[in-house]
């Protein structure tokens, strides 16, 4: 393995951050590194809040269901989908602009995910820690409106970022036999069988704390319930009609 790869399959979840700041200057390389990612017909559909403001922070992590490093890391980031800027843009170049398309919304969203992928490589190269924060969907609308987000832009996933002040274990991968398939979709549940006797072995020894579970019962609570159902209601307000 070459460092990149190395670096890429070393990846954790960075929840406990020191009190070291991460220097502007580093923070603007990352959001550049973020900006080298791929994204489709160079729209760049995204935009990142940077929250600096303690009290917006210490309000973010209630509403993320009380995720408290959110207000405790170095930095917190805000990815945002942004189809505001593009179709504006658009728009003075005189074209007759078509809002709302489903299409909009997949290419703000992966766009948006792309980029954010890129800045978290480029921070553990810097030996920083992150952590994606998918909660502030539990709560998009007073998310949007505490950073003023306007329409066609909505927040898909937020970022702790800092110098970790903890060293979690990597947690295991499904087999590449579960995830790589030749020509055809095929059954997979051998593997995944598997998968569960590594994760169990994994949640009864990791250092951050014992649990009697595995992948496919941390499923559960994904599937048992609908997951989030005010999104599609949210993303239609905010100009992602989905038409």
């Amino acid at each position: 393995m070459n460092d990149v790869i190395k670096l890429l399959k070393s990846h954790r979840s960075i929840r406990k951050f020191s009190d070291r700041p991460v220097a502007h200057e580093l923070l603007i390389e990352l959001i550049q590194a973020g900006q080298g990612a791929a994204t489709s017909s160079h729209v760049q559909a995204y935009t990142v809040i940077h929250v600096k403001n303690a009290a917006n922070r210490e309000q973010i992590a209630e509403l993320a269901g009380g995720q408290s490093y959110i207000a405790s890391c170095a930095d917190f980031l805000v990815f945002c989908a942004d189809m505001k800027r593009p179709t504006e843009a658009s728009e003075r170049a005189g074209s007759n602009v078509v809002r709302g398309m489903t299409e909009q919304l997949l290419v703000a969203t992966v766009d948006t995910a792309l980029m954010a992928q890129n800045v978290a490589t480029a921070a553990e190269s810097e030996g920083l820690g992150i952590c994606y924060i998918g909660g502030i969907r539990n709560n998009p609308q007073a998310v949007s409106d505490l950073l003023k987000l306007p329409e066609h832009v909505y927040p898909v996933f937020g970022m702790c970022l800092g110098y970790p002040a903890h060293e979690p274990e990597v947690k295991p991968r499904l087999p590449v036999e579960a995830i790589l398939k030749e020509d055809y979709y095929s059954d997979d549940s051998a593997q995944v069988q598997a998968f569960d006797d590594t994760m169990q072995t994994y949640y009864q020894s990791r250092s951050s704390g014992n649990k009697h579970s595995d992948w496919s019962q941390n499923l559960k609570p994904l599937f048992d319930n609908k997951l989030r159902p005010h999104m599609r209601d949210f993303l239609i307000e905010r100009g992602f009609e989905m038409k």
